[in-house]
């Protein structure tokens, strides 16, 4: 193995484990019964900060950190929706993006409190339409963000759901990563991102992205999310592009 081949494995390890280490971060979210009745979502986000430093030593988060329930779930990213107690009978999803030694992680999961079938679906059809873009991409060699975008948003109508985001997803990296701008349109999966996503950046690295999946359903006022990895995945050699 050359020494870029090198690089590139070990860039795509490191985000890998960043990503392992916050799905680990998320299940003691779940078993520590932080998502709970009658918590401010901005409490159950300082409570979450502090597990993650307490778990990893995590002190910075690359992008805010969002936990929303309820009508909050129909909001995309750039929107801050008043903070709100969590209900009974909630929907509630959590956004976090930890740098795990300077190595960035950006997750997200949906978590249902009550027994209402029509959000328990939601929940359940996130990780489905995740699967299937990520499908897409593997099929294509030359998909663009803009693709990749159109496809996401038929998932989710075809599933009987709205898509809750302007985009479907951005680069990842190091910590500060490539930087993204709202101008830069290339750093997103969305519309009028015309270059293929199997690209090099602009110093040579190999971009890697995030998926987002954002369900609503705005009859129902409700929404949720999902998050991870796209292009790489655990595998035989301890990572797959």
């Amino acid at each position: 193995m050359n020494e870029h081949a090198a690089n590139e494995h070990l860039r795509a390890a490191r985000l890998l484990d960043a990503q392992a280490k916050a799905a680990e971060l998320f299940a003691a979210i779940e078993t520590r019964g932080i998502i709970t009745p009658g918590v401010r979502e901005v409490q159950a986000s300082n409570e979450i900060r502090d597990l993650a430093a307490g778990l990893f030593g995590v002190d910075r988060h690359w992008h805010k950190r969002i936990v929303r329930a309820g009508p909050n779930t129909l909001q995309p990213y750039r929107e801050n929706p008043p903070d709100r107690v969590i209900a009974d009978d909630d929907i509630v999803f959590c956004d976090f993006g930890p740098i795990f030694e300077q190595w960035e992680a950006d997750f997200g999961r949906t978590f249902v409190l009550g027994h209402d079938p029509v959000k328990l679906r939601l929940r359940d059809d996130l990780p489905v339409i995740f699967d299937a873009g990520r499908r897409f991409f593997d099929s294509r060699p030359d998909v663009t963000g803009a693709q990749l975008y159109a496809h996401m948003v038929d998932l989710a109508s075809e599933a009987g759901w709205e898509f809750g985001g302007s985009i479907a997803g951005h680069l990842v990296g190091e910590f500060p990563h490539e930087k993204i701008d709202g101008a830069e349109i290339e750093s997103y999966i969305a519309p009028g991102s015309d270059q293929p996503m199997r690209r090099h950046d602009r110093n040579g690295q190999v971009c890697h992205w995030i998926l987002e999946v954002h369900l609503t359903d705005s009859g129902r006022h409700f929404g949720g999310f999902f998050e991870e990895l796209l292009d790489l995945r655990p595998g035989p050699d301890g990572c797959r592009s």
